[in-house]
């Protein structure tokens, strides 16, 4: 067994150990720290495998912006009233147990008895590169081999933002969600949020570029960006925007209403729907990738701070 053999091996155990503290820990808010390493372990996993995109992906949602929507639920949690906990008869538990353990393996043997080469689309994106411009084939598959099955990832997350924000009351709807910015923050986190978001801001514009040929995309850089921008409103240097503003809601929409554009004009100009003409499709693909970062960078936010419970005249909104 070869030193990067025993490493992995390593690796898996200790996710393992930690995904099994997570599901067995009582505390809610211990939980979801558990899933905040869980995510950044499943990050170094992905890379091991080659996966960069993914890794980057999981290490940015699973380790970060999903990371805050459960420490925060697990906050609130805190400060609901206490009621009577409800648990489960150990018949109940046992069986749900018994269920993800033949699922789990179920999965495994799936994933283990795949022929090698796996099949996919990057095989065949790979062959169809020239033509595209592009140099990285997952680049290729999502906005070229699946373009339909990309533009609905994006419509999902907005639909899940309506969902989000109709939980409102009725006299708050149209305002803000979470409390209002303190006068003067301060602090280790006051101070990370005036210093990481133009780093940040950097990464993500340079996931975007780098796609073409590299590991990225998107979904990578429009999510580190939203991280960025979690950080900041959590420290309450800023407030959140009011669900009523017009800019926000044009962010919203941005990287969908481009991308149909763009996938529609290719039945008048390449002959198919989302078909992208000869020369143009580098250009065309970046534009919309610009768009869709600008969308996943408004709508995981939006996800994490909730419905609006501040009225539209506190907020101050546009």
């Amino acid at each position: 067994m070869s030193l990067l053999d025993a490493l992995d091996l390593g690796l898996a155990g200790v996710v393992l150990t930690v995904a099994a503290w997570t599901i067995l820990i009582r505390s809610s808010f211990s939980a979801a720290l558990g899933y905040v390493a869980y995510g950044l372990l499943l990050a170094l996993i992905w890379a091991r495998l080659a996966a960069i995109n993914v890794a980057i992906a999981e290490a940015a949602i699973g380790g970060g912006v999903t990371g805050v929507l459960l420490i925060g639920a697990a906050r609130r949690l805190r400060e609901a009233p206490q009621c009577e906990s409800e648990r489960l008869p150990v018949s109940a538990r046992l069986a749900a147990a018994a269920l993800c353990a033949v699922v789990a393996l179920a999965v495994g043997l799936v994933v283990l008895g795949l022929p090698r080469p796996s099949p996919g689309l990057a095989p065949l994106a790979r062959e169809h590169l020239g033509p595209t411009g592009l140099g990285n084939p997952v680049t290729a598959v999502l906005m070229v081999f699946r373009a339909f099955d990309t533009l609905l990832e994006k419509i999902v997350l907005l639909l899940a933002v309506v969902g989000v924000w109709s939980l409102a009351q009725d006299r708050f709807w149209g305002g803000a969600p979470g409390p209002a910015p303190a006068p003067a923050p301060r602090g280790a986190l006051a101070f990370l949020a005036r210093t990481l978001p133009p780093f940040g801001l950097l990464v993500g514009v340079h996931l975007l570029w780098v796609s073409k040929d590299d590991p990225g995309g998107a979904f990578q850089g429009g999510a580190v960006i939203a991280a960025m921008w979690l950080i900041v409103v959590i420290a309450r240097l800023v407030p959140a925007p009011p669900v009523a503003s017009r800019r926000l809601r044009l962010a919203l929409i941005a990287g969908p209403a481009v991308f149909l554009v763009v996938g529609l004009a290719g039945a008048l100009v390449a002959g198919a729907v989302f078909a992208l003409p000869q020369g143009w499709s580098v250009p065309l693909i970046l534009i919309v990738e610009a768009f869709m970062t600008l969308t996943v960078a408004a709508t995981l936010p939006m996800l994490v701070a909730g419905p609006p419970d501040r009225t539209p005249e506190r907020s101050g909104a546009p």
